[in-house]
């Protein structure tokens, strides 16, 4: 059975992700829809797995609270503003940010330097940055792809649901291509306005920028200022994380 001193929870809102992990590099990956994570849900993803202790990065209070409980048996480290980061927090109110962008920052750190940003295009596409001096300093927020599409859809009488993907040209030839132009270059657009910002306000002439996240590599693509895609950006910073805790 596959076995590893780690378990490594990413609880964000859409999805769940699991992985094995010893201190030196991650193991197997699972996932689970948040939406659906129970006790039920929790044994049978975890089946098969022996693990020493977890790591949980949450989001979701309710579904952490569940997780905690079920897993109560093993030492758990709750990653929050007090956990050892291995970088610094420079942030009014440290208690506020989310676990998973405290993760995003340690992995960041270590494995792209700084200054960077972080963006992570989750259910909400966020932005992380660290400072020169390797502090988390704040970042941005804005709605998701996803919650963009789903809003149209949701609330005009004939724009479909659609699924992302890289659209045939700029100029829409359909009402699907014409959504498509309109969510994925004008989230390029965002990002990279955004960073054009960062940049300005960190005074610096570079500054490297990593996605991670569900449409990284879709937005990516056509930007050419993140230099890099890390897939399990946020499930290394919790085995990062995890080294220094427990």
């Amino acid at each position: 059975m596959p076995s590893a001193e780690f378990l490594l929870i990413d609880n964000s809102n859409s999805f769940t992700k699991f992985a094995l992990s010893s201190r030196e590099r991650l193991g197997a990956v699972r996932r689970a829809r948040t939406s659906e994570l129970n006790a039920a849900t929790l044994h049978r993803v975890l089946r098969g797995w022996k693990f020493d202790s977890v790591l949980l990065c949450s989001v979701v209070p309710q579904k952490a609270a569940l997780i905690r409980e079920a897993l109560g048996a093993k030492p758990l480290h709750n990653v929050d503003h007090r956990s050892r980061l291995g970088v610094g927090v420079d942030y009014p109110k440290p208690k506020s940010i989310g676990a998973d962008r405290l993760a995003n920052a340690a992995a960041a750190a270590t494995f792209h330097g700084a200054p960077c940003v972080v963006v992570d295009f989750g259910t909400a596409v966020t932005f992380d940055i660290l400072s020169p001096q390797k502090k988390y300093i704040g970042g941005v927020i804005a709605p998701g792809l996803e919650a963009m599409t789903d809003y149209l859809h949701q609330r005009t009488a004939q724009l479909p649901k659609i699924s992302l993907l890289e659209p045939p040209g700029p100029i829409g030839k359909s009402t699907k291509h014409a959504m498509l132009a309109g969510a994925v270059y004008g989230y390029r657009g965002l990002v990279r306005e955004i960073l054009t910002e960062l940049r300005t306000a960190l005074g610096v002439r570079k500054l490297k920028a990593v996605a991670t996240g569900g449409y990284a590599d879709l937005i990516a693509a056509g930007v050419k200022e993140i230099s890099a895609v890390h897939e399990n950006l946020t499930l290394e910073g919790l085995r990062l994380i995890g080294c220094l805790n427990l």
